[in-house]
């Protein structure tokens, strides 16, 4: 079996749809109707990645997307009913790596979860390394490619794959303003992502917190406004 996938949705319909086209894939499913159940899985399973429903009853998917982030930084994807802009935002902000608003194509599905795990997993490491630096430093902050790790003064900083792939673009571009469309193809790559500022923004922003940097008085992500981000070389 390949990666394992939580699946969680309360509309049978769905979750059962969401693991067929998964379980096709040689993926293994662990799939439930109620964030209550999930929320087990989540605490005892290692899991690969976590598609979740928005709108659950009792806990809703963004306080499972909160619990799992509390110890993990495997790929997340969230389920919205809504297309509205505030759902996609809290997502993010609270580590979401994607979103996919119903009704969604079953195979643009597959294919975003390919692109999460593909970074996630970083599948043929061996020939990625060849063409790029395994560690990154500038001013306290290390980022190793390898073991995918990223300390900022010694500490230990947990960011998701998104926030992670962001940060080392960013250092690999030191001095050079990287625009959000740049770090949408240098990230994603695929075609099928429909680009948004929104996102790259909450992304910079969540990485701002957890560096202890700021918009306003930048010491390692500045802001060129209208054009993108750089990390001063």
């Amino acid at each position: 079996m390949g990666e394992k996938i939580l699946v969680v949705d309360d509309e049978r319909e769905i979750a059962d749809l969401v693991a067929v086209y998964l379980e096709n894939e040689d993926y293994q499913v662990y799939r439930f109707y109620t964030a209550e159940d999930a929320l087990v899985c989540i605490r005892t399973e290692k899991l690969d990645m976590a598609i979740l429903d928005v709108m659950l009853p009792g806990m809703s998917g963004f306080e499972l997307c909160q619990e799992i982030r509390k110890k993990d930084t495997y790929p997340v994807i969230m389920l919205t009913a809504k297309d509205a802009e505030i759902d996609k935002i809290n997502g993010l902000t609270l580590g979401a790596d994607d979103y996919i608003t119903k009704p969604f194509r079953p195979l643009e599905m597959v294919a975003r979860v390919k692109a999460q795990l593909r970074r996630y997993k970083k599948y043929n490491p061996a020939s990625a390394l060849q063409e790029e630096e395994t560690l990154l430093c500038h001013a306290g902050l290390t980022i190793d490619v390898t073991s995918h790790e990223c300390t900022l003064n010694g500490r230990r900083l947990d960011l998701t794959p998104t926030e992670f792939e962001i940060l080392k673009t960013l250092c690999k571009r030191k001095g050079k303003v990287v625009s959000s469309e740049e770090l949408f193809h240098e990230i994603w790559k695929d075609e099928y992502y429909q680009k948004s500022n929104n996102t790259i923004t909450v992304h910079i922003r969540h990485l701002r917190e957890k560096m202890g940097d700021t918009a306003e008085r930048p010491k390692y992500i500045h802001t060129v406004w209208g054009v993108g981000y750089k990390i001063e070389d």
